[in-house]
């Protein structure tokens, strides 16, 4: 027999109640329960506002952000309807501010609607935003009366029966004012950041012409205005100003159609601008005014288009090569700047937070409207064209090289280097297994690992040979630094991969993780030709390894520049003249002074004692604290800088020259 605890009869389902649904579940509604969520309040509220705009009424929408993290939106439009609905036998503010899908938004496509192309069709944000909200503020002007209305958690609180106050306001231009402070009961995190809102406003300035979107942000006492008369055109300009090699394109229409044999026709108005860029490429989708961050139906019709048109004119004029592959998007989207801006009475989102659409025919009647003005644009701009497809075939066979840079890369990277035939030549590993014990000496030449291998501690010490001076990877490209055999070897004994600057991501393959040593020291001679071997190795970390020199794992270990011999054969190491000047000066009577041989002539004990002991050597910690200074004197002294090097020369060359003693 079952416990009635746990019996499931016609009294266990139950609902939630409309506030409860918002206030329980914020991310079924809002995309999530965090920052995301509740700055999703601001784009719906915002998004009402604009769609009162684009109709015509007002053409100035305000955004107050507070320090006690509320928000308030103003525009100048009707005003919401507070009074009562015969139709609905309710309240409008009921309708508007307390029923979830309810408003004035649903028989757009009808002819019945106030609004036709809206970013609010759920009709949700409204009233889920007062339901997740700790205090909701709201004023409004219409028919020549001031309403107001006070909700807390959810609920009117206002002290009127019928939920609102009622005054005569002949003075003030119509419009709504809301207040809001998202709940810290309901969303996680309710500090929006002052970029959201930036980029929210500014965002809906691009892609609603004509309308300015004024922001107060009032912890810094800054405002921000947005305005954009011509719209995506004036932002494609504003951001490819100086980089763009063709010019600006715009297009728009309008069109009906439906998804489905069985769906109802709508309307749909597309407009889209784009040049080609290679400095500052972007993609940008909107739709009903809101930005799609995954595109959805747009991104699919931009895509097909462009393939399909870039790929014909390359056929038509014998472009390819002999067997060569058709060119992908990815091609043309490393130099295309492109903002798609569309608009539909009937909208299909993913899901409530808009950041994608997902309609058959917005898709089907976009992907043929830019086809055919791509066509067009191909025949009658041929130096445009040629520029395009040019530059479209330069991205592809430079990401196919790419490709076959990866590859060729896994294959001498990826294999173990604990068997025989895949040792790096003359590298000599330690017997320690544990990570944060192990030590890689880069050291330069066979004779200095003659001498580094006999004073260390086999325990947890390794040698890597490098063999004379390696490739200058700043001036060389990938395919030649990994046809060095030296660079190939000491990326294999790190084992963490490379970090590759390319615009194909799968390139990278670091994983820090991965790194098999502790420390990476570079040990080279206190001479030009060591300096010199030890900036090579540095640039070769630097360029293919930068996060091991932001994480401190790499090392220079000084060499000592003089060996002094006392009276009593006692030997003292100095590092520098200051030094040699403190001992010699403390030795009393006679005394003998060597400069340092090279490591590779050193004794065991010694090397043990200057080098290798971690209680006695010296090490340099490579961590640049400003990576941008550091890449700057990288380029200077070892890239392309002929003029730059020269000039510095000049400037300081005579910093530089050791100090000679005449006799």
């Amino acid at each position: 027999m079952q416990n009635r605890k746990n019996s499931y009869g016609n009294d266990s389902l139950s609902t939630l109640s409309e506030k409860n649904k918002v206030r329980l579940r914020p991310g079924v509604i809002f995309g999530s329960d965090g920052i995301e969520g509740c700055q999703h309040t601001l784009s719906e509220i915002v998004g009402n506002s604009r769609d009162e705009a684009n109709m015509g009424y007002g053409d100035r929408i305000m955004v107050n952000r507070f320090s006690d993290h509320s928000i308030e939106v103003i525009d100048f439009g009707r005003g919401i309807p507070i009074e009562y609905n015969e139709k609905e036998e309710k309240y409008n503010w009921e309708i508007v501010f307390t029923i979830l899908y309810g408003g004035g938004k649903y028989e757009n496509n009808l002819g019945g609607s106030s609004y036709k192309f809206s970013v609010g069709l759920n009709g949700l944000g409204t009233a889920a935003t007062q339901f997740a909200s700790e205090y909701m503020e709201v004023e409004v002007v219409r028919d020549g009366f001031q309403y107001n209305l006070s909700f807390k958690e959810g609920d009117n609180v206002t002290e009127d029966e019928r939920g609102f106050t009622k005054i005569k306001n002949t003075g003030d231009p119509t419009g709504t004012r809301i207040r809001w402070k998202p709940d810290y009961q309901v969303f996680n995190e309710i500090d929006v950041p002052l970029e959201y809102f930036q980029k929210v406003l500014k965002r809906q300035a691009i892609v609603n012409k004509g309308i300015t979107f004024e922001l107060f942000d009032e912890s810094s006492e800054e405002t921000f205005e947005y305005y954009y008369r011509n719209g995506i055109t004036d932002y494609l300009k504003e951001m490819t100003m100086n980089t763009g090699f063709t010019d600006i394109k715009y297009y728009e229409g309008e069109t009906r159609g439906k998804d489905r044999e069985d769906k109802p026709v709508y309307d749909v108005k597309i407009e889209i601008a784009f040049r080609f860029d290679n400095e500052n490429p972007f993609i940008e989708y909107y739709h009903n005014s809101s930005y799609l961050a995954h595109g959805g139906s747009p991104d699919r019709a931009v895509k097909n288009a462009f393939v399909a048109q870039i790929d014909k004119m390359l056929k038509e004029k014998n472009l390819y090569n002999k067997g060569e592959k058709k060119i992908t998007f990815g091609d043309i989207e490393d130099s295309l700047s492109l903002i798609s801006n569309s608009f539909s009475t009937e909208t299909s989102y993913e899901n409530q937070t808009k950041k994608a659409i997902t309609n058959a025919f917005i898709q089907q009647t976009m992907t043929e409207f830019l086809k055919e003005k791509l066509e067009i644009y191909f025949i009658e701009n041929a130096k445009d064209t040629k520029l395009i497809l040019d530059q479209v075939l330069i991205n592809k066979r430079s990401r196919e090289k790419a490709e076959k840079t990866r590859i060729d890369i896994k294959k001498k990277l990826n294999k173990k280097i604990d068997s025989i035939t895949n040792k790096p030549k003359k590298f000599v590993d330690c017997r320690s297994k544990d990570k944060k014990k192990r030590e890689l000496f880069i050291v330069e030449g066979d004779s200095a690992l003659g001498s580094t291998k006999m004073g260390r501690d086999a325990d947890f010490q390794g040698i890597m040979p490098v063999r004379g001076k390696i490739l200058n990877c700043l001036k060389s490209d990938y395919d030649k630094i990994f046809k060095n055999d030296i660079i190939v070897d000491l990326l294999k004994v790190l084992e963490c991969g490379v970090e590759l600057k390319s615009k194909q991501k799968d390139l990278n393959t670091f994983e820090i993780d991965k790194l098999n040593w502790n420390r990476i020291i570079i040990c080279t001679d206190a001479d030009v030709d060591g300096f010199q071997i030890r900036t090579l190795i540095l640039t070769m970390l630097y360029v293919l390894t930068p996060t091991l020199i932001k994480e401190g794992y790499v090392y220079i270990v000084e060499s000592p520049l003089y060996e002094i011999t006392d009276g009593k054969n006692n030997v003292h190491f100095a590092f520098d003249e200051k030094e040699k000047r403190e001992i010699v000066g403390k030795i009393k009577g006679k005394y003998t002074l060597q400069r340092s041989k090279g490591l590779g002539e050193n004794e065991a004990d010694m090397m043990w004692k200057t080098t290798m002991n971690p209680e006695t050597r010296r090490l340099i910690q490579v961590t640049p604290t400003d990576v941008q200074r550091t890449k700057e004197a990288f380029d200077l002294f070892l890239g392309d800088n002929l003029e730059g090097r020269k000039a510095y020369i000049e400037a300081h060359g005579s910093e530089y020259i050791d100090d000679v003693d005449i006799i």
